[in-house]
C-alpha cells in the first residue's frame, strides 16, 4: 500500500479492516462532510468569524484520524485551537488565514491519496461553493386582535399559515 507524508499506511489500513465492505461509503461520507467543512471554514475567515470556524474544524480533525490522514487532521486541529484561543482572547481568526488557504490543497490531495489506495471511484462532490440566489422573504400580514391589540396570526388561532 503506498501512502505518503498524507496519510499513515497503517492507520488506513486498519480503519479498511475495521470498516469492512463499508468502508468505500465512509469514505463518500468523508469527502461529503470534508468539502462541507472547508467551506464553512472559509466562510467562517472571509467573515473574520472564530465562533463559526470551531466546529467544521473539529469535525474535518476527527473524520481525518479516522482514515490516518494526519496532515489534514494536524492542520484542521491547528485551526480550531487557533479560534479557541480567539474566541478566549475576543481576538479576530485572522491568524488562521494561511491555514484555511492552505487546507484546500491538503483535502483534495488527501481525498485523492485515500480514493486511489480504496481503489473506489467516489462521486466527487462540489468542491467550489455555488452561489445561490437567497429567496424573496414572504411578508405575512400580522392582524391585530380587537383584544388589547395584541398580534394574531392570520386565518386564527391555532392554525398554521
Amino acid at each position: 500500500m503506498e501512502t505518503s507524508n498524507l496519510v499513515d499506511g497503517p492507520a488506513l489500513a486498519r480503519a479498511r479492516a475495521e470498516l469492512g465492505t463499508g468502508f468505500a461509503r465512509i469514505l463518500g461520507y468523508f469527502r461529503e462532510d470534508g468539502i462541507k467543512s472547508l467551506t464553512a471554514l472559509e466562510e467562517a475567515v472571509r467573515k473574520a468569524n472564530a465562533v463559526a470556524m470551531v466546529i467544521p474544524a473539529h469535525t474535518l480533525k476527527g473524520e481525518a484520524r479516522q482514515f490516518g490522514a494526519l496532515a489534514l487532521a494536524t492542520l484542521a486541529e491547528k485551526i480550531e485551537d487557533h479560534a479557541r484561543l480567539c474566541i478566549e482572547h475576543h481576538d479576530s481568526p485572522e491568524g488562521a488565514i494561511e491555514d484555511v488557504v492552505a487546507l484546500r490543497p491538503v483535502l483534495l490531495q488527501t481525498l485523492a491519496l485515500l480514493e486511489r489506495e480504496a481503489g473506489v471511484t467516489v462521486a466527487a462532490a462540489p468542491v467550489m461553493p455555488v452561489e445561490v440566489a437567497q429567496p424573496t422573504p414572504v411578508v405575512r400580514p400580522v392582524v391585530l386582535s380587537s383584544l388589547g391589540g395584541r398580534p394574531r396570526p392570520p386565518g386564527g388561532f391555532g392554525r398554521k399559515v
